[in-house]
């Protein structure tokens, strides 16, 4: 378990986890992935998680994210503890509060970047003239407003990445989840990236939690985390 004890930055955790263990069934017996692990994260920080494969990286962001839900302990965003609302008001209040953004970028192909963008609003409620004027300006934000009507295949990797972004961050969220956001760029358009979430961190006020196996990526963002034999252990604070 980790020994940081960071403080809240605005008097506020947007992430609070207390003693999480997750386990699978596996034959007649039971798979730990990890145990009792506690997190903080307060607004506008950025926690890097590294960890070997297979540690549990991914399963533990989908537990942030309330994609899964822990065998013991609790897990509050924002105050909330997600894992007691029922599916639907989970899928809203993700939609409000936490973006996410994979190694794949899974944008639709037959969208613009514009279209791919809108899509969290548009699925909030927020009417097509509102959601078309935020993503614009999100993806002015990236550094993408000259490729507002480019598709997907007419973008490069790092593009689409960027586009990923935009669209986890277009409904202000108070944390984006990152899974190996570099994980199929090449050196320099990582680079790229990296400096990117810096800055929407800096700009913006909104924590990051990213997986990553790029450890000098994982360091030149802040806290980092290695996740080893179940349990988080602080490497930089």
């Amino acid at each position: 378990m980790s020994n940081s004890n960071p403080s809240p930055v605005s008097g506020k955790w947007v992430i609070e986890c207390e003693k999480i263990t997750r386990t699978y069934k596996e034959g007649p017996g039971k798979l730990t992935i990890f145990s009792d692990i506690s997190l903080q994260v307060g607004a506008g920080e950025t926690v890097a998680i590294v960890g070997s494969s297979g540690a549990g990286k991914t399963t533990l962001l989908n537990l942030l994210g309330g994609l899964d839900k822990p065998s013991t302990g609790h897990i509050e965003i924002c105050g909330q503890e997600i894992h007691k609302l029922s599916e639907a008001a989970r899928a809203r209040f993700r939609n409000r509060y936490l973006g996410f953004v994979y190694q794949f970028h899974h944008l639709l192909p037959e969208f613009t970047a514009l279209e791919n963008v809108m899509l969290p609003c548009t699925l909030g409620g927020m009417s097509v003239r509102e959601a078309k004027s935020r993503a614009a300006l999100m993806l002015a934000q990236v550094g993408l407003e000259a490729r507002v009507a480019h598709k997907p295949g007419e973008l490069s990797g790092g593009e689409r990445q960027r586009v990923a972004i935009a669209r986890a961050l277009v409904n202000e969220p108070e944390c984006v989840l990152m899974d190996e956001p570099t994980g199929n760029l090449d050196e320099q358009t990582g680079e790229g990236v990296r400096r990117l979430i810096e800055s929407l961190r800096d700009r913006l006020g909104i924590a990051f939690v990213v997986v990553t196996h790029d450890m000098t990526m994982a360091q030149s963002l802040g806290r980092v985390l290695r996740l080893e034999q179940g349990q988080l252990v602080t490497l930089v604070n």
